[in-house]
């Protein structure tokens, strides 16, 4: 275990702040107004299967577009009588953050990095959402504020492509793939989120997708090292309020799948983060349901418990992150 993880058994966000920028930053969820090729009915009506009406942002304030400036003023707020740190990854988290006009997200992205108290920007988006000029336009403001940080959060949630049919995702693997290039290509640090628990899904179908993460094929034959993520988050799959997924699963339409037990998702966590490798940063490790919305797992509510239950297992199994990432040797991924 890497003494520079703060004391736990995996290299956190928190870790990773502070000894890249020797300072706490908070995230602050912003609502940029966006929505989602699988609702508009460019792909579809209604999302992914699990994906609530607030797409994804259930935690980000529904505003209008002028107003994220405002959003973070009012952000800050909730940050102030913190003891460490004082500024702020603005995070673009409703919806998908790149499906606009490129003026639209300019003045978006612009909003944010401009303000001083503003460390960087993180976009939750899509794979297929990554057209050539959004690219461009990712890289110009890199150039233009070069002290400042620019993340891609992409939602992978399965490399399965039936159980990625089953829920809705939208494009095949390959798609991601090569959205993982293009940002690679341009220095982009991507995110990459997966969801644990899906119906269908055997805990060892969920280490093939981290194991994935780990060595991300280069469909063009040249270097895999350089679609190695950033960052990953591991979500637990929730059942929220008024989505797809809930009927099925009230209705009892998903033959033999019921969500995970509390026991179970530690065991599957602790797993894959054996699996995964070291250097990868642990963005998320659970989730957030809203308690107004959530239906089930109702033991996630509790947060703390669920990651001091998974820190006091990996302390008692003595694991952590990566001991499983090599096999023989240290070419050979497991």
């Amino acid at each position: 275990m890497n003494s520079a993880w703060l004391s736990k058994p995996y290299y956190s966000l928190d870790a990773y702040l502070k000894y890249t920028y020797k300072e706490k930053y908070y995230k602050l969820a912003l609502d940029g107004g966006f929505t989602c090729p699988n609702r508009d009915g460019t792909l579809g009506q209604g999302g992914c299967i699990f994906c609530s009406a607030g797409g994804s942002g259930d935690f980000a304030a529904r505003t209008t577009p002028a107003s994220v400036k405002e959003q973070i003023l009012a952000g800050r707020q909730v940050f102030s009588e913190k003891n460490t740190g004082s500024r702020l990854i603005a995070y673009f988290q409703a919806y998908t953050g790149t499906y606009a006009p490129v003026s639209y997200l300019q003045d978006m992205y612009t909003a944010a990095l401009s303000l001083p108290e503003v460390a960087g920007i993180s976009i939750a988006t899509r794979p297929d959402c990554l057209g050539e000029d959004v690219l461009e336009l990712l890289a110009a403001l890199k150039k233009r504020y070069p002290e400042k940080f620019i993340w891609i959060e992409l939602g992978l949630q399965t490399i399965h492509e039936d159980t990625a049919s089953f829920v809705g995702r939208g494009y095949p693997l390959p798609v991601f793939e090569e959205a993982m290039t293009a940002l690679t290509e341009r220095n982009i640090p991507v995110i990459v989120h997966v969801i644990l628990g899906l119906p269908g899904e055997t805990p060892d179908m969920m280490y093939e997708t981290v194991r994935y993460l780990n060595h991300i094929p280069d469909t063009r034959g040249t270097s895999h090292a350089a679609l190695h993520p950033f960052g990953v988050k591991l979500q637990l799959l929730h059942i929220l309020q008024n989505t797809a997924l809930a009927d099925m699963y009230l209705e009892n339409r998903i033959a033999g799948f019921s969500t995970l037990s509390q026991a179970e998702y530690t065991d599957i966590l602790i797993h894959a983060l054996e699996l995964l490798s070291p250097d990868i940063v642990i963005h998320r490790l659970t989730g957030d349901g809203p308690k107004d919305l959530l239906i089930a797992p109702l033991w996630s509510l509790n947060k703390k418990n669920v990651l001091n239950t998974l820190h006091k297992t990996m302390k008692q199994r003595q694991t952590y992150q990566g001991r499983c990432f090599y096999a023989a040797g240290p070419t050979d991924f497991i």
